[in-house]
This record gives C-alpha cells, sequence and structure tokens, in this order.
C-alpha cells in the first residue's frame, strides 16, 4: 500500500503536502517524495525513509510552486525497495508528465514488454508504476492534437490506460503546463477521494488516499472519486470530470477497513471507525457461540487498530474492557529484524504487559489480522507469563489464506499461518486456548451496513477470488518464485498495526529541474 496526495493551491504547496504525507505516514514508511510545479518547471525530492528524514528545510525550499503530488510508499507484491523506486515518476515526453500511484498492476511484466516492443519506450527500473506512467504518456501522446492538449484528450488518455492495464491504481499525475490529474482504476480497488477550499484568491484543490489529509489540511470533502472516474483540473482550477472506463464496478478492497486506513478516515462513504465497531458487534455473536461468555474476565485489544472491535465486543458480551498492553513506538517494526529469534525480541521491545491485567484471569486478546501468527504466539506467551490462567484470541477478519496482488505486501502462502491449518490449528501453532475468526459475509455487512451501494468487495487475501478476473495458480505461482529469489522485503506484513514507523537516515536528493529540457 502506498499513499498519495495531489495538491492545487493559490499560494505554495511545499508545506501543505510535507503535512499531509506525514498525515497519512501509516499508508507507507520506506521511502517518500514531492514534486511540485512553477510554471513548466517540475521541482522533485525524494528518498528512503520516513516523511520527517527525507525531507530536510533546504529540501523544501528547492520546492516552490502552487502545484504539487507526494508520494509515501510500501512496496507491494513481494518487491524489495529501490531507492530508484520511490515515487513521483518523471517521463519528459509528451509534455513533461510526474506521476504518483497506489496499487498494482497485475500485468505490468506484459506492459513493459510492450512498452519495449510496441511503444518504443524504456523503463528503467522494476517498479509498476514506472510502467503505468509510460502507458499513460504513450496514450497522451496518442490521443493529442499536435503540440496541443486538452481536457477530452486527457481522459481520452486515461480510458487507454484502464483499457490496457490490469490491477489496482489510484494515481495523481502533474502535466507540465496543464494541471493535475487524477485517476482510479475501474474495480476501485483502491481509495481516492478530493475536497476543496474557498480562498479569496480562488478554489484550491486536493486529492488524497484517505479523507483524514483533507481534514487536517482544511479542505471540504466533495466526494469519492469514482471507480474508473478522472478529474483534472487545469491552470484556471477549474475541475473536470469525466467517466473514463466503460464497465466500472464499485469493489473497494475490504482490508482498508480491517487494516489499513487510521480509524478516522472515511472511505466510500464508510467511516472506518464505525466499520471496526460493526466488526466488534458481529464479533462478539461469534465469540458467543464458541466460547461460554462467563469463562471470559477481560477483553484486551492488541495495540492499535484493533481498539475499536474489541471495545464494542466487549461491551455486547458485558465483559470488562482493558488495556493490558503498552506499545513503544520508538521500536522498529518487527519484520525487519533477521531470523524468528530476533523477531521474538523485537516484539518483547514493542509491547509490554500490565501485569495485573492479565494475573490470575481468563482473557480474550482481540486483534485486527493473524498473518504469519508469529507476533500472535509470542503476544500469548507474553499474557501467560503475565499470570493469565486462560488465553482465548478472536480476530476481526476472517483466516488470510491467499497473497493480495492490488498493492499490499502480503507474504506468500507458505508463508500464511491460516494455509492448510483450521482454526484449531491455528490456535495450536499460537498457543492460544482457543480461537475464533470473524466469517467473511460477517466482515462484508460490518462495512456494507454503512453504506449499502458497497455490494461488491476485494476481499481475495480471504477467498482467493480476484476481481480483476486475471489472476490464476500460475500468476501466484510466479510472484511467489519471484519473492523467493529476492531478498526479503523490508514490509513483509506481519501481525503489527500500520502506524508503526521505522526510521532510515540515507536520502536522495534529486532537486530537479525537469521542465527546462
Amino acid at each position: 500500500m502506498c499513499g498519495i496526495l495531489g495538491v492545487v493551491a493559490t499560494t505554495p504547496v511545499n508545506q501543505l503536502l510535507y503535512d499531509g504525507l506525514m498525515v497519512l505516514q501509516h499508508r507507507g514508511q520506506d521511502a517518500a517524495g514531492i514534486a511540485t510545479a512553477e510554471g513548466n518547471t517540475f521541482h522533485l525530492h525524494k528518498g528512503p525513509g520516513l516523511v520527517r528524514d527525507v525531507f530536510r528545510t533546504r529540501n523544501m525550499r528547492a520546492l516552490p510552486g502552487n502545484w504539487g503530488i507526494g508520494h509515501v510508499r510500501y512496496p507491494t507484491a513481494g518487491s524489495a525497495f529501490a531507492f530508484a523506486e520511490a515515487q513521483p515518476f518523471y517521463v519528459n515526453s509528451p509534455f513533461g508528465i510526474v506521476l504518483a500511484h497506489n496499487g498494482n498492476l497485475t500485468n505490468a511484466d506484459q506492459l513493459k514488454e510492450e512498452m519495449f516492443r510496441l511503444d518504443r519506450r524504456h523503463i528503467n527500473t522494476n517498479s509498476d508504476s514506472e510502467v503505468l506512467l509510460n502507458v499513460f504518456a504513450h496514450e497522451l501522446q496518442a490521443a493529442a492534437h499536435g503540440y496541443e492538449l486538452d481536457v477530452q484528450s486527457i481522459f481520452q488518455a486515461v480510458a487507454g490506460v484502464h483499457r490496457r492495464c490490469r490491477g489496482a491504481y489510484a494515481v495523481v499525475v502533474l502535466i507540465a503546463g496543464y494541471g493535475l490529474l487524477a485517476f482510479r482504476d475501474p474495480y476501485g480497488i483502491r481509495p481516492l477521494i478530493y475536497g476543496a477550499n474557498e480562498t479569496p484568491e480562488g478554489t484550491e484543490y486536493l486529492v488524497a488516499s484517505e479523507s483524514v489529509a483533507l481534514d487536517t489540511l482544511g479542505f471540504q470533502v466533495i466526494r469519492d472519486v469514482e471507480p474508473g472516474e478522472a478529474i483534472f483540473v487545469d491552470l484556471n482550477h477549474q475541475l473536470h470530470t469525466s467517466q473514463c472506463a466503460q464497465s466500472p464496478t464499485y469493489s473497494p478492497c475490504i482490508f482498508e477497513y480491517v487494516y489499513l486506513a487510521r480509524p478516522d478516515s472515511v472511505i466510500d462513504g464508510v467511516s472506518v471507525y464505525e466499520a471496526r465497531l460493526r466488526m466488534g458487534e458481529l464479533l462478539a455473536e461469534k465469540v458467543r457461540g464458541a466460547i461460554p461468555v462467563e469463562n471470559i474476565d477481560v477483553v484486551i485489544p492488541i495495540p492499535d487498530s484493533s481498539r475499536p472491535a474489541a471495545m464494542q465486543l466487549a461491551q455486547v458480551l458485558g465483559i470488562p474492557f482493558r488495556e493490558g498492553f503498552v506499545k513503544n513506538r520508538y521500536v522498529g517494526r518487527t519484520f525487519i529484524m533477521p531470523g524468528q529469534s530476533m523477531r521474538r525480541k523485537s516484539v518483547r521491545q514493542k509491547l509490554n504487559t500490565c501485569g495485573q491485567e492479565f494475573k490470575g484471569k481468563r482473557v480474550l486478546l482481540v486483534d485486527d489480522s493473524i498473518v504469519r501468527g508469529t507476533t500472535s504466539h509470542e503476544i500469548v506467551e507474553m499474557a501467560r507469563a503475565a499470570g493469565a490462567l486462560k488465553v482465548y484470541f478472536a480476530s476481526a477478519a476472517p483466516p488470510v489464506r491467499f497473497p493480495n496482488v492490488y498493492g499490499i505486501d502480503m507474504p506468500t502462502r507458505g508463508e500464511l499461518i491460516a494455509t492448510g491449518r483450521t482454526a484449531d490449528g491455528i490456535a495450536r501453532e499460537i498457543g492460544a486456548d482457543a480461537l475464533v475468526y470473524q466469517n467473511l459475509e460477517a466482515l462484508k455487512r460490518s462495512v456494507q451496513s454503512l453504506n449499502p451501494d458497497l455490494t461488491v468487495f476485494d476481499a481475495s487475501c480471504f477467498d482467493g477470488c480476484y476481481i480483476t478476473g486475471d489472476v490464476d495458480e500460475s500468476y501466484l505461482q510466479a510472484i511467489e518464485a519471484q519473492r523467493n529469489r529476492k531478498p526479503a522485503s523490508n514490509n513483509d506484513n506481519d501481525d503489527d498495526d500500520g502506524d508503526d514507523q521505522t526510521s532510515q537516515q540515507l536520502v536522495l536528493d534529486l532537486p530537479l529541474h525537469l521542465g527546462q529540457d
């Protein structure tokens, strides 16, 4: 997953973009980048690490202009991070284009071959985002009227992207001398929303991965970008919209509501916080049928994203809710540690128990999901070491049995603890006295109840049904083989929360002045 921003303002946007990326930091902690436009000149700075590490005062001063886009990055589909893959990406033909992308193209290899063989375009990295940029650039060149662009030509180019690209993509683009473009794939898998801010100098626009960026930057939400839709803001700050896909279908990623998004965001008309409360309500009924309620003394969340579900579950069952784990936010994510022993040590450094909440009690631990199970096993051991008599475990999501190929870096099937195991078998693996999983239909209902217009979801990591229709067993085997050949990614998604942060100090400084080419 990644976080993207696009801003059209009446004053310099560098600070707006920086502040917006800080708000979206939970969506990507490996790299960050900002590109701004000043006339026909682009200014770009990007590098590995957190936003606060990538951008210093000198870098911000080198990003003038009232237009800009920003990006925070996690690797996707098992890719290891390379400095050259930090976004935004730039291409100088036609017109000069800078692009940032959240998602993953499932036909990137095919497109890369087409780019070289047919379109005569060179792809310099392994990033599917660079592929997408070049597909868009090629389609834009084909749609342009000689050396001039109009709004319909831009939307025609987006339609060409939809015809050629498969997978998930939410995109922001700067076109030198023309304006800001944003568009979303025909399934709406990855989120994208936009809003406006009225000023004496004119209307400002902001498009972002999550509504929380609009809220904190003082923009009023207009609406979500629809699946297949494109919006374009021209140099006169006029907003244009167009549906560019032939048969769009609303199919948002349900894992956004479980784990990825901030609880204070609203995605596709659904409050993430309220959805997690509903998950807790429905999970409570599942727990009631599996574990005698009188056998549970206390409900304890595993910080942080499981907290709303755990609170609501406790309320429905009439069981006390307690904070039993204290989180150290200054420890790196567990999955960067080499070897299982170091991973376990890091979990102990990250979480510590409040002993009085466990000693002599039968506890129900609630987490948002279980992926590998390494962290879950360690947490159960910590609860027992703190004196718990019984340790039950509940997951607000169903078993994760399949990799996500639409922009979330998940382990291969062989690394997922739910592969080939029943709930009882998984309980034994993590050391719990009992394990209760949410039903997939209940999970979908918890989101759909807040927006009945959402009838289809991407839930592929739970059910193996890939909605784009181009992912089969051979595709999964290919990405697993690719992952096994590469060094372990810094973001092999374990059972950690999306707001953890890890710092890398090395910064790749690219103060480019690209519009002069």
